[in-house]
């Protein structure tokens, strides 16, 4: 990885579950690491319960818009989490890659979506200990 890791978060729709982690590790890197987010099937726009969890969190995803999977996104990534999406995501030699298994929060209300959000949260987290070890 170069100095700044990069990592790319990939689910069908990038309208919750990528939307909300992509958010919490810029948040919670403060910068540090390169943050991408992407569907296979990219929805018109972001959940709206994955933006009312988010701000309820500080943290406003209202201007995201839904991104379509490339393959330069996925070689220009250190880190490519997958959650949900199957297959559809290349892979390429010296990636590393995780799949998140995740409850899809679509059609869902923010009562509902708030567990979901908080698992994101605690996931992202332990990625930003393992990309940004202490005094490093």
């Amino acid at each position: 990885m170069s100095d700044k890791p990069s990592v790319l978060f990939v689910c069908v729709h990038n309208a919750g579950r990528s939307q909300m982690a992509a958010a919490y590790l810029s948040r919670l890197s403060s910068g540090r690491v390169e943050v991408r987010s992407a569907g296979s099937e990219p929805a018109e726009q972001v959940n709206p319960a994955a933006v009312e969890a988010m701000l309820e969190e500080g943290i406003d995803i209202r201007d995201e818009q839904p991104k379509i999977l490339t393959t330069e996104a996925v070689k220009a990534s250190d880190v490519v989490i997958t959650m949900g999406c199957g297959d559809t995501c290349p892979i390429f030699p010296g990636k590393r890659y995780e799949d998140w298994e995740l409850e899809d929060p679509a059609g869902k209300g923010v009562d509902s979506v708030r567990p979901i959000r908080d698992d994101i949260r605690g996931r992202v987290e332990a990625l930003i200990a393992e990309l940004l070890p202490a005094g490093a």
